[in-house]
């Protein structure tokens, strides 16, 4: 589960089990990469905050389904398998349960070509994401602009921003601490965009 120690659901107590009880799915289920903060609380909230008002809050305006597409891709170049396979069930909720729409976008990481799976529009988004997580000292103020030819606006090009370093530190706390999926339940988020401190998973 984790190269150190976690405290289970069953076994927790004081504001770790408030905590618990805000994030876990069905059966009581507590991600992995919720559990590895059970040793320092105040983390995972600060994690589970970050996690829902990043990609899971009503003011987006990016579809969520294309949020958790730069987050497999993000993870993907990272080599986190943890997050790509959680998410990339995520993602196939998010179209509908159209898998073949989910790996068509997944087989454009490795062939370098967007263009086969999303929009123009699209792929400038997930262009900028894999220079940010792969190359960040090298991004450069035209990197911005071409977002903004693209037709994003500066609000949208902040989300495709932040979702983008969201997973950039994700991937490190996962890959840095050894959480694996066992007992996971792949694919649970927090279902309520309309109240961001409804963390539930479902």
């Amino acid at each position: 589960m984790s190269w150190i120690e976690t405290i289970p659901y069953a076994e927790a107590t004081g504001r770790l089990q408030k905590l618990y009880d805000r994030v876990k799915g069905p059966d009581d289920n507590v991600d992995n990469i919720m559990m590895a903060h059970s040793l320092r609380p105040h983390s995972m909230e600060a994690h589970m905050g970050m996690y829902k008002k990043v990609l899971h809050h009503t003011s987006n305006s990016l579809p969520k389904w294309y949020l958790e597409a730069i987050g497999v891709y993000v993870s993907w170049l990272n080599e986190c398998h943890y997050c790509v396979q959680h998410h990339f069930e995520g993602l196939v909720t998010e179209l509908g349960g159209v898998r073949s729409k989910a790996d068509l976008i997944k087989s454009s990481f490795s062939e370098g070509d967007f263009q086969n799976a999303v929009s123009t529009r699209e792929a400038a988004g997930l262009k900028y994401a894999g220079l940010l997580t792969l190359h960040p000292s090298q991004i450069q103020q035209s990197d911005v602009v071409a977002l903004s030819e693209a037709g994003y606006d500066d609000g949208e090009i902040l989300e495709i921003n932040q979702v983008t370093s969201y997973f950039n530190y994700a991937n490190r706390t996962v890959l840095g601490l050894g959480v694996s999926t066992e007992g996971d339940v792949l694919g649970l988020a927090p279902r309520n965009n309309d109240d961001p401190d409804d963390w539930n998973h479902g």
